[in-house]
């Protein structure tokens, strides 16, 4: 009784954190995520169901930007939506024949590769943007492997998207908020349907955490309006890099 009530306090607190950090700056997955397998969900399933339990805030916040949808540069949001179902399709197929073990070992790498996408991605894109224009059919193959991404694990690929589209398009990042935010929704979406059908999703953790994660949501955007921005990305950047550390000494020094 004593530990289911501690698994719940663990799931919901993280969902409501989660919820909170997606709606602030993103990487609610980096709660979401390792508070599923703290409770004893194998590390396959608790992605599946970490993503099923943060897609709700993802379509509201898709919802909310939707009179801001545009095309980016010279690529229509249809073959962008397109291969971004494509990709996050293979993507959760790629996740659900993943072995435990082995994603056990790929996911610090994963989210390595977030924290490093939450640090720099938009700096990165700005700078490069001053550089070099890509082709939109460039766009669309990257956007493509961005959707695998997504589908797989999905950390911080909204700003992947905004830091590859600075490349074609000379618009201010913050304009582009409508398409990244429907197609990373895209790619949950269909990510979502697969791990359903699969029956990869652990029902009670996940509907306690989607639940929590609404309310923290909520939660986040109010204190957005009010705590500064770099009091926000730091407090992002410090949590995810502890957990990025501490799933390298879990994989590799255990």
């Amino acid at each position: 009784m004593i530990d289911a009530m501690n698994d719940f306090l663990i799931v919901s607190g993280a969902g409501l954190l989660a919820g909170a950090m997606n709606a602030l700056a993103g990487g609610g997955s980096f709660v979401s995520l390792p508070a599923l397998i703290a409770v004893g969900v194998p590390s396959v399933q608790a992605n599946a169901s970490s993503t099923v339990a943060l897609f709700p805030g993802g379509i509201a916040s898709a919802w909310a930007y939707r009179d801001g949808l545009g095309p980016v540069g010279a690529v229509s949001l249809r073959p962008l939506m397109f291969t971004t179902l494509v990709g996050g399709v293979i993507g959760a197929i790629l996740l659900l024949w993943t072995p435990s073990k082995t994603f056990d070992t790929v996911l610090p790498w994963l989210l390595l590769i977030a924290t490093l996408a939450l640090a720099f991605g938009r700096r990165l894109g700005e700078c490069l943007r001053r550089r070099w224009r890509i082709r939109p059919s460039v766009v669309l193959v990257i956007q493509f492997c961005l959707g695998v991404y997504g589908g797989y694990f999905g950390g911080a690929v909204g700003i992947m998207m905004m830091a590859v589209w600075g490349l074609l398009d000379s618009r201010d990042l913050k304009s582009l908020n409508a398409p990244r935010t429907l197609l990373v929704s895209a790619a949950n979406t269909i990510a979502v349907l697969t791990f359903i059908a699969a029956r990869a999703v652990r029902w009670p953790e996940t509907l306690v955490m989607l639940l929590a994660a609404m309310v923290g949501g909520y939660g986040g955007a109010q204190i957005g309006r009010r705590a500064p921005s770099w009091a926000i990305r730091a407090g992002t950047l410090l949590l995810s890099t502890g957990i990025t550390v501490a799933f390298f000494a879990r994989a590799y020094f255990a």
